[in-house]
């Protein structure tokens, strides 16, 4: 009998010192997990801030409506094969997008964290290259730059989810005045 209690106390005692090892563990990989989208989310942020890509944003911006214009232009990016980054600079943003994507929709940055951060610019740079994109497919199929396609519509659900941001509620929003706006309205 004795032996019988001595059994059940050890099998008790295993149990509980397993239980305690995988909460640890479970917290340890929680902090991993955080860990690892921390540096994700500045790897992202790094990335983006490279004075080649923040040149490529700017043209996008700026010059890539006209250049559309140009049937030569269209002709280039609707042709199979490589197309030079240096004449299309759009090419190495819808690549950062599509790599973005990526990281998205395989976990490696979450959602809500890069959404935060790049919504508003992902919604943006959709619609101006979404005609640079539909070119891309004519011959390369709808799979070219899907998961920029992704990271938009991602974010298209988020601002639906987000109408008004993401500022906290129980936080007291800061009292804004505009000391230019009458000045710039005239």
């Amino acid at each position: 009998m004795h032996y019988e209690v001595w059994q059940t106390a050890a099998a008790v005692g295993t149990f509980f010192v397993i239980t305690a090892t995988a909460i640890a563990a479970t917290i340890e990989l929680r902090s991993m997990q955080a860990r690892n989208q921390l540096h994700a989310i500045l790897a992202v942020e790094r990335d983006f801030r490279e004075p080649a890509l923040q040149e490529s944003l700017r043209y996008v911006q700026y010059y890539l409506d006209q250049r559309m214009s140009d049937p030569q232009y269209r002709a280039d990016l609707a042709s199979l094969g490589f197309i030079d980054a240096r004449e299309h600079p759009e090419m190495s943003v819808c690549n950062w997008f599509n790599q973005m994507g990526t990281l998205v929709k395989n976990g490696i940055v979450s959602p809500d964290a890069f959404l935060d951060q790049f919504s508003r610019l992902v919604d943006q740079y959709w619609k101006i290259l979404a005609p640079v994109v539909s070119i891309l497919r004519r011959r390369r199929g709808d799979e070219q730059y899907q998961n920029f396609e992704y990271l938009a519509s991602l974010s298209k659900l988020w601002h639906e989810q987000h109408p008004h941001g993401v500022f906290p509620k129980a936080v007291p929003r800061m009292p804004m005045h505009d000391v230019w706006l009458a000045e710039d309205q005239a």
